[in-house]
């Protein structure tokens, strides 16, 4: 794998070199880095194989684009919309476009879909999904495990109880879905076009956090100096909401 991702790196400045590029069945090419607008005579993405476009293209427009049997167009998360514009082509069943949001973490929250403005000037589609989905909320942290009780002692006596567990904080909200602008001819089949809108799920609630274990009792001269109940469990907090859903606009030409 390792040696696969480092020959993409070499063929593709090439490929863009002559504006062409080709990505062979059940492989995988990324773009190299780029920002802004970006434009290639040909490209070929055959069966099963996927294209990766990083988030600073901003714009690409394909003279001919070539997808075969569930070929894939990836375009990195990013804040800022992506215009794709194809002047001729084919496109096969089961082929994705996809401009999807990123998962949230402890560290980020998730992201919107992209917003994707697609053209299609004179392209045959068999079938397309373009899925512009929202990320998956980041998961609420868990609560902090409560504090064990101190153990019974022949001078002070009882045992203290275990503390309590933490409730577990939230799920975040989802990433929205993104906004879908397409732009195709008066006869051009609409109805084979699926379109993922869908905001992101709600993070996964965090979980409450133990409760601390009860002092251990303590056999003295005279008595016996009894143990403590543990502490109880935190609460576990709520689903984070699902982003909004995306929309989407079809202007004919």
């Amino acid at each position: 794998m390792r040696k696969f991702c480092l020959l993409a790196v070499l063929v593709a400045p090439m490929a863009l070199a002559q504006g062409q590029v080709k990505v062979d069945a059940h492989n995988f090419l990324k773009l190299p880095q780029r920002v802004g607008s970006l434009s290639l005579d040909q490209v070929e993405v055959a069966d099963h194989a996927t294209l990766l476009i990083p988030a600073g293209v901003t714009e690409l427009k394909i003279g001919e684009l070539r997808m075969g049997r569930d070929a894939r167009l990836g375009i990195a998360p990013s804040a800022q919309a992506f215009r794709l514009e194809v002047q001729r082509g084919e496109i096969g069943t089961g082929s994705h476009i996809t401009a999807s949001g990123a998962a949230g973490s402890m560290n980020r929250p998730a992201s919107a879909g992209r917003n994707l403005d697609l053209r299609l000037v004179d392209v045959r589609v068999d079938e397309i999904t373009l899925d512009v989905r929202g990320g998956i909320g980041a998961p609420g942290r868990p609560g902090l495990d409560g504090a064990d009780g101190d153990a019974a002692g022949c001078l002070w006596g009882q045992a203290e109880r275990g503390w309590d567990g933490q409730p577990g904080e939230n799920g975040e909200t989802g990433g929205a879905g993104g906004q879908v602008r397409l732009e195709v001819p008066a006869t051009f089949p609409v109805a084979q076009v699926r379109v993922r809108l869908e905001g992101g799920a709600g993070g996964a609630p965090g979980e409450g956090g133990a409760g601390g274990h009860g002092g251990a009792s303590k056999g003295c001269l005279l008595y016996k100096a009894d143990g403590a109940r543990g502490g109880r469990a935190g609460q576990p907090g709520h689903p984070g909401a699902a982003g909004a859903t995306g929309s989407l606009k079809v202007v004919r030409f």
